[in-house]
C-alpha cells in the first residue's frame, strides 16, 4: 500500500518581523499558499491537517479551496514547538538558541512530536495521501526522524514558506523521504523563510 505524507510550511506570516508569535498571511504569503494549492491540486489526498496557529489555518483554508473535495482538520501535533533539547553530541554553535527555552517547552514539544510520529508515520492498511500544513521546526523533525539521526539534528533543517516535503510511509521497510523543500512551484520572489539574506 502506498502512503505518502505531504508536509507544506505555512506561509509567509504578516509582520513576522516585528517577533509577533502568531498572526495571518502577508499578502505574499496568500501568494504562496495559491501556488502551493495549485502544485498540489491533482493529488487524490485522503485527508487533511493543519496546526491551529492562524498562519497555518490561513493557509489551510486557501489550500483546500482549490480542492473543493477536501476539509482540513485542525491538530494540536502539528503545533509549533521545540520538539527536542540539547544533548552531549549537540555541537556547542546550537547551545544558544536553547537560551530563553524552558525545560517543560522542550518536554512539551518532546511529548508532541512523539505523538505525531505515532500519528503520521505508521504504516497505512489502504492507500493515503495526507496533507499536513504546520511550521519549520515540526517538519525538521519529521525528516530527522526518516533518518533516524541524533536527536538534536532537527536544528539546522530550515523549510521556506509553502515549501513543500514528501515522505513515504512503508510497512516493511523505513519511511523515505521523496523530497525536502521543493521550491519548484513558487518564483523566486516567493521563496521566504529561509535564514539566508536574499531568496534562494
Amino acid at each position: 500500500m502506498a502512503h505518502f505524507i505531504y508536509l507544506v510550511r505555512h506561509g509567509e506570516q504578516l509582520d513576522a518581523e516585528h517577533g509577533i508569535e502568531d498572526g495571518p498571511l502577508s499578502p505574499r504569503g496568500r501568494r504562496q499558499a495559491h501556488a502551493i494549492a495549485e502544485r498540489l491540486s491533482g493529488i487524490p489526498f485522503t485527508s487533511a491537517w493543519h496546526s491551529p496557529f492562524v498562519r497555518a489555518a490561513e493557509t489551510a483554508r486557501i489550500m483546500t479551496e482549490r480542492m473543493p473535495a477536501l476539509e482540513s482538520q485542525p491538530s494540536a501535533l502539528l503545533m509549533d514547538c521545540i520538539p527536542g533539547g540539547p544533548t552531549p553530541d549537540m555541537p556547542h554553535a546550537f547551545e544558544s538558541f536553547f537560551g530563553g527555552v524552558t525545560r517543560e517547552q522542550i518536554e512539551a514539544g518532546e511529548a508532541q512530536m512523539a505523538d505525531a510520529v505515532a500519528e503520521w508515520l505508521t504504516p497505512a492498511r489502504e492507500d493515503r495521501h495526507d496533507l499536513l500544513i504546520t511550521h519549520n521546526f515540526v517538519i525538521a523533525w519529521f525528516v530527522r526522524e526518516v533518518f533516524g539521526a541524533p536527536a538534536w539534528r532537527w536544528m539546522g533543517l530550515n523549510q521556506a514558506n509553502c515549501g513543500l516535503t514528501i515522505i513515504r510511509v512503508r510497512s516493511a521497510k523505513p519511511p523515505v523521504l521523496i523530497t525536502y523543500n521543493d521550491l519548484g512551484h513558487l518564483p523566486v520572489e516567493l521563496r521566504t523563510g529561509l535564514p539566508y539574506d536574499q531568496p534562494v
